[in-house]
């Protein structure tokens, strides 16, 4: 198998491993299984959810951008977070995607996720419109606004198009209800500068960079490759807290390959391909993407092996 539990997760179960983290420390971005007819496989989420929090995350996001929020229907999502929080929701925080770039739809959503028992709302930077940084903050406190739950907000310019700029998250600090950032914007000065005066807990959103966001004082990561790695990039972390930074830059660069294998193709294509591989819940990709060939899932098998992922 690609992962299995290690004694990182028993040795970090404790007030130090969670403290200034709202969510915990490692959180898997879970993909959405489907079946070999493209609809919702609600009990492959379920054992999907189960594999990864045995293998050590602290929490799930589900319905994110790696979930295929974008061709999933509001009814779907609410069916697979109900399955999910009911699978694994008394061990691991559940964070429910409901970001758009319609802020009246983004509320029923986040409206949806409390009623289906969701821990926390993931929310994404408005795509496509473009707003202005006061329509950004306007629409981050309007999602904050409509429930008690606690939210992190994702910032991804490279797919929103635009930035939440260093002033704007400082302002939506103030929320009481805005805890954390998912950042994918790759700019660590922006991001040691929100850390250094707010209390907002940062989270790397690139999965090869959050070695370097934990020395600047981010609390974890919103991963893609732990569907495959948890263990490994949960005891970097853990080595980078206790002060081993040696062995946290060994883990890190040990698991470059596959950090490449699993971004090599676009969205979610690369991950589904390796959970079908690996004999775990994934099925295929829905429209516009289209699934891996057998010449990129070889390949692919290839950058695994290189990071210690055998299938």
């Amino acid at each position: 198998m690609a992962q299995t539990p290690t004694d990182a997760r028993s040795s970090t179960d404790s007030t130090a491993w969670t403290a200034g983290a709202p969510f915990g420390r490692m959180i898997t971005a879970m993909v959405t299984p489907f079946r070999a007819d493209g609809s919702l496989d609600a009990d492959g989420a379920r054992r999907l959810a189960a594999h990864l929090v045995d293998a050590g995350n602290d929490a799930l996001v589900i319905s994110g951008t790696t979930g295929e929020s974008p061709t999933t229907s509001d009814a779907e999502q609410a069916e697979l977070l109900a399955a999910v929080v009911d699978q694994v929701g008394d061990r691991a925080r559940i964070l429910a995607g409901v970001g758009t770039n319609n802020t009246a739809h983004t509320l029923e959503l986040a409206r949806q996720a409390e009623a289906a028992g969701a821990h926390g709302l993931l929310v994404v930077t408005p795509y496509y419109s473009r707003p202005t940084q006061e329509g950004l903050f306007r629409h981050f406190t309007a999602v904050a606004d409509a429930t008690a739950l606690p939210v992190m907000l994702y910032d991804i310019p490279v797919r929103s198009g635009i930035p939440i700029e260093v002033d704007t998250l400082i302002r939506l600090a103030g929320h009481p209800n805005v805890v954390a950032v998912k950042d994918a914007k790759a700019d660590l000065i922006a991001g040691a500068t929100v850390i250094a005066n707010t209390d907002l807990a940062y989270y790397s959103g690139d999965d090869p960079l959050t070695l370097p966001w934990l020395a600047v004082g981010a609390v974890g990561v919103v991963s893609m490759s732990s569907h495959v790695a948890t263990p490994r990039i949960r005891a970097m972390i853990a080595a980078y807290l206790g002060g081993d930074v040696a062995e946290a830059t060994r883990l890190h660069q040990e698991l470059l390959p596959v950090h490449a294998g699993v971004t090599r193709l676009p969205g979610v294509i690369s991950l589904k391909a390796a959970m079908n591989m690996l004999g775990l819940p994934g099925g295929p990709v829905r429209l516009p993407l289209v699934d891996a060939t057998g010449e990129q899932e070889a390949e692919l098998k290839t950058y695994l092996a290189a990071g210690g992922v055998k299938i």
